[in-house]
């Protein structure tokens, strides 16, 4: 398992994300992800998904993915996926909203959504740390399908690249992230599954 090192004054407390094997034994410091927080990649199955017109997924998100990959490929599409998540807080919850975009070679595309509410309250940059780790949570769910099938995945991360923002303060520990689970990385402007599909869904 991997280990994220959390930093909760005045203590420092371990919690354990649960990732796979292959990174095991990467600590990511200087992070401030809440320790109530964890990624169990077991529970994508159970995660409620549904199309952009609001019609419900009532497969595994694995297997929906599966047939659309197979669906498009039968009509030889050339498919791009990307995946990323974005929030708001709204009043007392923060929403966290996760996209898998389908993008299909000179035709548009299309996508899939997961919408979940917590009571948690996060600083801004310990937010997009969460966001990020929602979306490796699905990318390594789905890896492997894209690798079968030989589709260009990418994690898209709601982070600013300009210093003058907020959110810049997460951009070192969220590209380690991604990056470290040997997934192609993309931050604004170019992260357009979180910052506007994902952002759309949110607001």
């Amino acid at each position: 398992m991997t280990l994220l090192l959390v930093e909760l004054p005045p203590m420092r407390q371990i919690v354990d994300l649960g990732f796979p094997p292959a990174v095991n034994n990467k600590i990511i410091s200087d992070t401030t992800i809440r320790a109530d927080y964890s990624v169990n990649y077991k529970n994508t199955k159970l995660m409620r998904w549904r199309k952009f017109n609001g019609e419900q997924i009532n497969l595994p998100i694995k297997q929906a993915v599966a047939d659309a990959i197979i669906q498009e490929t039968e009509k030889r599409v050339k498919l791009k996926v990307c995946i990323g998540t974005d929030s708001q807080v709204k009043g007392e919850d923060t929403e966290f909203a996760t996209v898998i975009v389908f993008l299909r070679e000179h035709n548009g595309g299309f996508m899939y959504i997961h919408n979940e509410k917590t009571k948690t309250k996060y600083h801004i940059k310990e937010r997009m740390l969460v966001e990020v780790a929602k979306s490796i949570e699905v990318a390594y769910e789905l890896c492997d399908l894209f690798i079968e099938h030989h589709i260009e995945m990418e994690v898209h991360a709601d982070i600013n690249t300009n210093p003058q923002f907020k959110s810049n303060d997460a951009l070192r520990e969220a590209m380690g992230y991604i990056l470290g689970m040997g997934f192609a990385f993309k931050a604004k402007p170019e992260a357009f599954a979180s910052s506007s599909c994902a952002d759309k869904i949110c607001n």
